[in-house]
């Protein structure tokens, strides 16, 4: 396993991290069990960063996390959890203090631990980022402070986001989550600007939440029908091929030397093994290069995500 330094955080982590939302059985039902022992393989193959969030199967991915982690030595691993979304719909996004404050104790109740390395607030494009900035923020800080979490962060879908809340507020990391894949590097274009501050930059969903996965994506998935289309061409082609769409997409996302780390989520032990096999796996550059001229009319293509005034903000690298 190789590691990263991360921003100005004074860790080292794995470049693929773990990514809790599996656990929550986000895309399939677990068996627990199944779903404890990917966690510690993880570990054991050198896996030091893993996201959680108590939105994830509604508490039920951290509670499993928490029996994964039981008696597993907390200096092996960082652990990442998140404040603000507890379920679909406007009504389960809570920003407020007294909730942020009340959520951090629940999550470490769940976890089984006295502290969290990142506590982030989840997809910040679902409020407002006034109160975001004036009120969630201050409370991490508390949290921090009472010495419950080291790093404050702050996630979403919405690139154009990011700035304009690190203009305003003190935060060391921030999550982005498919927007450094095959078919969207638009997370590149907002590094420059991370660096310079230093912050932590977490990559997630590297197979753009299974749309470059050998399978079909989820039902609730939000990606346009032409981006679906385009990614399941590139899926046939990588069979034909006698490779895997899923293996090159987390090869491709890995080797950026400027992600520090990026987040596969998965509750499959065997599937946490081979991820771990395949980033050390040369990449296949001539299939590299047919595949992303496949998804080359779909590049950087996405989709809404938040309030509606949140989801016109574009960033502007000119403007850092």
């Amino acid at each position: 396993m190789k590691y990263r330094s991360l921003g100005n955080t004074g860790l080292n982590v794995s470049v693929l991290g773990f990514g809790g939302s599996s656990l929550g059985s986000v895309f399939r039902p677990i068996d627990e069990n199944e779903g404890i022992r990917a966690v510690r393989l993880a570990i054991e193959h050198g896996i030091n960063l893993i996201d959680t969030a108590p939105y994830y199967g509604l508490t039920r991915a951290e509670t499993v996390l928490g029996k994964a982690l039981r008696g597993v030595p907390r200096e092996s691993y960082h652990l990442a959890t998140k404040v603000g979304r507890y379920g679909d719909g406007s009504e389960n996004f809570d920003f407020s203090a007294e909730r942020t404050l009340r959520s951090v104790d629940e999550s470490l109740q769940r976890l089984g631990v006295d502290f969290v390395d990142f506590i982030q607030i989840h997809d910040i494009e679902f409020g407002s980022i006034d109160r975001i900035v004036e009120e969630t923020i201050p409370a991490l800080h508390r949290i921090r402070e009472a010495g419950k979490a080291r790093f404050i962060g702050i996630t979403g879908l919405p690139l154009g986001l990011f700035p304009i809340v690190l203009d305003r507020a003190e935060v060391d990391q921030i999550q982005s989550y498919c927007h450094y894949c095959l078919n969207d590097t638009s997370l590149t274009d907002l590094l420059p600007c991370l660096n310079e501050r230093g912050i932590a930059v977490f990559n997630s969903a590297p197979l753009a939440m299974r749309l470059l996965s050998d399978g079909k994506p989820p039902d609730w998935h939000p990606a346009p029908k032409v981006l679906r289309e385009k990614c399941a061409e590139a899926a046939v082609h990588c069979r034909e091929r006698g490779s895997s769409l899923a293996k090159l997409a987390l090869q491709f996302s890995v080797a950026n030397p400027e992600i520090p780390v990026t987040i596969v989520g998965t509750a499959n032990p065997e599937s946490v093994v081979r991820n771990v096999h395949d980033i050390e796996d040369p990449i296949d550059e001539e299939l590299l290069t047919e595949v992303l001229q496949i998804l080359r009319p779909v590049h950087n293509l996405t989709w809404p995500s938040g309030l509606p005034e949140n989801q016109t903000v574009s960033f502007r690298p000119a403007a850092y």
